[in-house]
Order: C-alpha cells, then structure tokens, then sequence
C-alpha cells in the first residue's frame, strides 16, 4: 500500500481537502500509476457542484493526467513498471462490440463499474481517514498514485512533457477530434464555434487543420478572442452584440448558415442555436459539450426535414488506446498546438485555485 496526497471531494458543493490516502496494489488486469500531471477540467467541476447524476461522494476527481506506471497487477501485458503513460477515461478493451466497430470509440467493457465509481471487481483502491473512497471516471488523476483498468492506459513517448500531454487525456483530444473525426470538416468550409474554452480552442484548430477557409468564434467573454485567433479563428463575435438571436446573425453572416457548426459550452439553448446556425441541405452541428442531467433538446423537426444533420462526440471519437499515443507523437512532431493550452501552472495543493481560474475565464 502506498500512502500519498490526494484532493478528496468529500461532499458535493464543498472545496477540495488535501489529505493523505492509502492507495492499495493494484489487482489482476489493473495498474498503479505515479501521477506526475493534472489538468482541471469543467467535467470535474460538474461533478463536484452536485449536478451529476452519476456523482458519488467522497470521490478523487481528475480525469487528465499523464505519469510513470509504478506497478501492474497479474496479467496486464501492455505496459510494464517505468512506462510513460495517460490514463483513460474511455478505455480499449478491444474485445466488445463497441470495440469492434469502427464507427464508433466508446468501449462498454467497464461503463457499469466506472459509473459507479468503483474498480471492475467493484471495490475501490482508495481509502482516506478508514473511510472507502470512489474512483471518477476511472481515472482519478486528483492523487499522487492512482489505479486504473489496464484497458483504462495508453503509453506514450517517454520523452514528452507530462504537464503539456496531460491535456490530450480529454480536452483537447475531444474537441480536435469533434472537427477531424466525427464532424470530418472539409477543405474551404465555414465554421462556427460556440464558447472558446480549451475544447473550442482545440476544435479551433481541428478545423484549421481540416483546411476550413472561415473560422467563426463565439463567446461572450471578449477576453478569450487573441487566443482563439492564435489558434485559428478567422473572426469573432459575441451573441450580446446583436439584437437578433445569434443563430439568424450567423445565417447573414455567411449567405444562408455555416457549413459545420460545434457546441462547445453544454447549454441546450447554444445547441438548438447552433443548430440552427447550420445551412440548410447539408450543414452539419455537433454537440461537444455536455449538459447538466435532466436537460433535453428540441428545435423545430424542419430543421432537420430541410437537410441539416445533428451529431454527438465524446472524446472526439478517437479509439482511445489506439489514438492517444499517435497524437502525443503529433505533438512531439510540432503537427499540433499543445503548450499554447496552458495559462496557469500550480503545485498540487493549489488545486481549488485552479477551478477559481477556470470559473472565471483565465
């Protein structure tokens, strides 16, 4: 058992506590990773606010790390002690149908027990104070050592900087892969992109590399607009700047709607805007962000009757174990923007500060 700081969410609503935690070995087909890295992302956060559905507390968030396998239980063949690896909130197992099919990367292997916050056997590895502690997402990268399923890793190049890739564990593997994979943009298009947080930068960028002529970025933080145009952005505008809905702005804006249109954010209203946004015959939107529990949407059928396509992506569509390790090599190779993500770099117990930047926009 090794002992070690971890950021506890013991209830929802309430800061993180640092606290020392007991991480046991990891058991058959499972690994123990030293986390050198994590990033915080608004999934957390949801999380952490009570909002989610599948919350269960006391829980060690973190789902975007990148570190050095310590250990590996029976029977894991992949990685070995000393790999540089990223944990995986989507695993590979390979094996299932999901796996199986190329049209699609989300492994149901382990969703029963990852939902539930527990290991596959379904126990957790945690404890903290003699009390049981849940996993999140499979990953809980908020913890100096972690353990995850060995179909939860991907190893990567050793030589890349951890508290750069840590970011291809989610945000920007998701909304690169929303453009190149599941909207699959093409040479000369019109983009529009709703909220320029990390995942729209990347998606920013997804699009630039796709070839996309006209890159539209949208958000009512001004602020954000010089980053958004470093990574591509040919233009952008916030919704507060016109009288009309946004959505019949942009249709003006580029003689009838965009051709690929992304949302970015996880509000239901920005999704039928984005929608809507599209051109009619073949405009093409897709949902990147996610939306609290409980909210649905809708929009007029004749939306759709007329020709516009409504789409989904979770974790841009990349097969996991497959993918995580080749955009690394990307990155390493200069192909793809990653240090440009980071604004802010701070020690492990300053973690609540770190929400306190994202909630605020910087």
């Amino acid at each position: 058992v090794i002992k070690c700081k971890a950021a506890v969410a013991w209830e929802a609503g309430k800061p993180l506590s640092i606290e020392e935690v007991e991480v046991a070995p990891p058991k058959a087909h499972e690994v123990r990773i030293k986390i050198v890295a994590t990033a915080v992302c608004h999934t957390d956060a949801y999380t952490l606010s009570g909002a989610d559905p599948e919350g269960c507390f006391p829980v060690i968030l973190g789902h975007e790390g990148a570190g050095i396998v310590e250990s590996v239980g029976e029977g894991v063949t992949k990685v070995k002690k000393g790999d540089t690896v990223i944990p995986l909130y989507i695993p590979q197992c390979g094996e299932c149908k999901f796996c199986k099919n190329p049209k699609t990367n989300l492994c149901q292997k382990i969703r029963i027990t990852q939902g539930k916050g527990v290991m596959p056997d379904g126990t957790s590895r945690f404890t903290c104070k003699g009390k049981q502690i849940y996993h999140f997402m499979g990953t809980s990268t908020f913890s100096e050592y972690t353990v995850v399923a060995d179909i939860s890793v991907a190893k990567i190049d050793a030589a890349a900087p951890l508290d750069k890739v840590c970011l291809l564990g989610c945000g920007i593997s998701t909304g690169y892969g929303a453009a190149l994979n599941t909207a699959k943009v093409e040479p000369g298009s019109t983009c529009a992109v709703f909220g320029l947080g990390g995942v729209g930068l990347a998606v920013i960028m997804g699009c630039k590399v796709a070839g996309a002529s006209r890159i539209i970025g949208i958000d009512i933080n001004k602020d954000k607009y010089a980053k958004a145009k470093e990574f591509g952005a040919t233009e952008c505008i916030s919704p507060k700047d016109f009288k009309k809905p946004i959505q019949e702005a942009l249709v003006e804006m580029t003689d009838g709607g965009v051709d690929y249109s992304f949302e970015c954010i996880g509000n239901v209203g920005i999704m039928r805007a984005a929608l809507e946004a599209c051109h009619k015959g073949w405009g093409v939107s897709v949902i990147v962000g996610v939306a609290a529990a409980g909210q649905e949407i809708s929009t007029r059928p004749f939306q759709l009757v007329t020709g516009r396509t409504w789409k989904g992506t979770a974790f841009g569509g990349w097969k996991s174990v497959d993918n995580v390790p080749k955009l690394v090599t990307e990155y390493m190779a200069k192909k793809i923007k990653v240090d440009e993500f980071v604004t802010h770099t701070l020690p492990f117990d300053k973690i609540n500060e770190a929400f306190e930047l994202m909630h605020s926009g910087k």
